[in-house]
């Protein structure tokens, strides 16, 4: 049986995303699974980052996490990507990221991936859902099967209920044991779906 490879992706600000990362990268490490944890490079000025304490804290504290690269792209069999919403879209830093992947996209490189997402943003409704939705466009034109948890776990209720994929309200408060779990099982479902694709469905 040939192992899977998994690629946990995120974009994080403040640092929200950030924790959902990290429990996605421990949920896969429990399961045996060789993990690679990236994130994106940040693009805003330091003006910018410097104005926000939190920002300028989490930005200070993250600089030892690799960034991404097209080589994880290529090297994984499944990606757990987050991001916080921006306007109900993903963040610009994000998708410029996702705008240097042609070159894989035109090999065919990044079909049969499989893909699953998670989200944030400062309220209920904040944009989350349309964030994964703005997410999984991207992953269709790139051939990838996208792994959402849908209500295929009670954890999933517990978190908020959202069937395209983890998404809270920002803020180091509101990331509790729920929220560890929905990821947790997020982060299973893309496993077996990443384990069938590779082995077969035996």
């Amino acid at each position: 049986m040939k192992e899977i490879k998994l690629a946990v992706i995120y974009y994080s600000a403040t640092g929200t995303n950030y924790q959902l990362a990290q429990w996605a990268e421990a949920a896969a490490k429990e399961r045996g699974v060789e993990v690679r944890l990236r994130k994106i490079k940040e693009l805003a000025p330091m003006t910018a980052i410097e104005a926000n304490k939190d920002w300028k804290e989490h930005f200070e504290n993250t600089k030892d996490v690799k960034e991404v690269s097209l080589d994880d792209l290529e090297w994984a069999d499944a990606y757990i990507f987050s991001a916080p919403t921006r306007y109900g879209n993903l963040p610009s830093q994000f998708t410029q990221f996702l705008d240097t992947t042609g070159g894989l996209w035109f090999s065919g490189k990044l079909a049969n991936k499989v893909v699953s997402g998670m989200t944030s943003a400062s309220n209920v409704h904040g944009g989350q859902e349309t964030t994964l939705l703005s997410l999984y466009k991207t992953m269709f034109h790139w051939g990838a099967i996208v792994a959402a948890p849908g209500y295929t776990d009670d954890a999933i209720f517990s978190a908020g209920g959202n069937p395209y994929g983890v998404s809270v309200t920002a803020g180091k408060t509101n990331l509790d044991e729920k929220i560890e779990k929905a990821v947790a099982h997020q982060v299973k479902r893309t496993l077996q779906l990443a384990k069938w694709i590779k082995n077969g469905s035996n």
